[in-house]
């Protein structure tokens, strides 16, 4: 599955990217591996960063879970390499 091989070739990248990016990565795949509905990050309240995580949650939210594999392989491709 093309999902899979994207999700394999982005965790073992040594490619460093701006958090924005990395916050896009990391919605996407929630939002497309989530099977209870809406995920929230663990994590206090006022987290910093656990904010961020929900932010970027919230823009991918109305997402199918299809449609966030397809973007998620989409940015793979675009910032690491082309799937085979």
């Amino acid at each position: 599955m093309k999902f899979l091989k994207a999700y394999e070739m982005a965790s073992k990248t040594e490619e460093q990217f701006p958090p924005d990016v990395m916050l896009h990565f990391y919605a996407l795949y929630k939002r497309a591996t989530e099977r209870n509905g809406f995920y929230i990050p663990p994590g206090n309240q006022g987290d910093l960063r656990s904010a961020f995580k929900i932010n970027a949650l919230v823009q991918v939210r109305k997402l199918s879970k299809k449609e966030a594999e397809d973007r998620y392989i989409e940015l793979v491709e675009e910032y690491i390499g082309k799937i085979n």
